[in-house]
């Protein structure tokens, strides 16, 4: 076996003796492949996820990821911290500057078509610089783009090529945040390639660097997701996530609550309104997740009653823990924030209570919208 032969999809160094381990192809495949000129070879893996979209679980090392990540900083690089704009919090990576060392870094948050058509992008960008900054973070440039839809892509490719004119460029970022999905996107504006590395809904899809080369003789690389235990997509299956992760922009639904009332955001969430005048809430989240007003007071049995059946996802089988919460009293109009699923416009003074199992994605901020 050769450890020059990689997988295109994912990385990994093809091999034939553990199905369980990263980069497996059949004996037959891999003999054929390693006398072949065609360099675009995949995994077992890689290829049933391409064609049927069937994951297979493969044995992975966070610790492997993070020393990969390390390695940036020994090298002169320009890195992209790629984020999820629906969960950009926890996608966020606070320690990036103990990874990258001294080298640049700019932030590309995805998914902003999936964002309500009325947001304005510049108000966006000003909450995410406040967030980075209060992690201690100071990007050189924040750029809001569309992976999906090659939204705001051409900004983002002119940039790279002028600070990436003599050095390596390194895509880092959380599981399922669509960094994939966004480096296929540039090599298909610049190339006649498509969907070279292997993408889909189920996190850790990228599990080794993937050195795509560029024209300048340095490389544009793709580098596996971190796992982080604080982001939801870390938790649920490919086929929950198709329920949470919006397909089309956000729609908003506007309660009118009285206090004592509660909303479920299917198992993933649940907000209280405590005290405050009859008010208007209104809730930005996926159309196919289930959404359910009840009174507070009987929240508690039809959260147990139904958590298996109504209140899907999330299943026994993500392992996720009980519904934690948090009180919050906004002085002025604000958007409490579950990470991963959505978001709640709620008025100035007022008391709500929001809940995630255990306590996960829940936050804060001024409205933006």
């Amino acid at each position: 076996m050769s450890e020059e032969l990689r997988c295109i999809g994912c990385g990994s160094i093809l091999q034939d003796q553990d199905p369980k381990k990263s980069g497996y192809l059949p004996t037959s495949a891999l003999k054929k492949a390693l006398t072949s000129d065609d360099n675009e070879v995949y995994c077992q893996r890689c290829f049933r996820l391409r064609h049927y979209n069937e994951i297979m679980p493969v044995e992975e090392n966070n610790d492997d990821f993070l020393a990969l990540l390390n390695s940036i900083s020994q090298k002169k690089a320009l890195v992209v911290n790629v984020v999820d704009l629906f969960d950009f919090s926890n996608s966020l990576i606070s320690s990036i500057k103990r990874f990258i060392g001294g080298n640049e870094y700019i932030l590309v948050v995805n998914k902003v078509d999936l964002f309500p058509k009325n947001s304005k992008e510049s108000k966006i960008k000003d909450w995410m610089r406040q967030e980075a900054n209060r992690n201690g973070l100071k990007p050189e440039k924040i750029f809001l783009v569309s992976a999906a839809k090659k939204k705001n892509l051409a900004d983002l490719m002119a940039f790279l090529a002028k600070k990436g004119e003599k050095k390596d460029i390194y895509f880092v970022g959380t599981t399922n945040v669509g960094k994939s999905t966004l480096i296929n996107a540039i090599i298909n504006m610049n190339s006649d390639l498509k969907d070279v590395i292997t993408t889909s809904k189920f996190p850790g899809t990228t599990l080794d660097e993937i050195k795509i080369p560029l024209s300048n003789g340095h490389y544009l690389i793709d580098t596996p997701g971190i796992l982080n235990a604080n982001q939801l997509a870390s938790h649920l299956s490919g086929k929950e996530l198709e329920v949470v992760e919006p397909k089309k922009p956000l729609k908003p639904a506007t309660y009118q609550l009285l206090p004592g009332q509660t909303i479920f955001l299917a198992g993933l969430g649940r907000f209280d309104y405590v005290d405050g005048p009859s008010s208007g809430f209104t809730i930005y989240v996926a159309r196919d997740l289930y959404v359910h007003r009840t009174k507070t007071e009987n929240a508690d049995t039809f959260y147990e009653k139904h958590k298996d059946d109504l209140l899907l996802p999330p299943s026994k089988d993500d392992c996720l823990g009980p519904l934690k919460g948090q009180t919050f009293s906004p002085k002025e109009k604000s958007d409490i924030l579950f990470g991963g699923v959505g978001f709640i416009t709620t008025p100035a003074n007022v008391v709500v209570k929001a809940y995630t199992p255990e306590g996960i994605g829940l936050g804060i901020r001024r409205a933006l919208i």
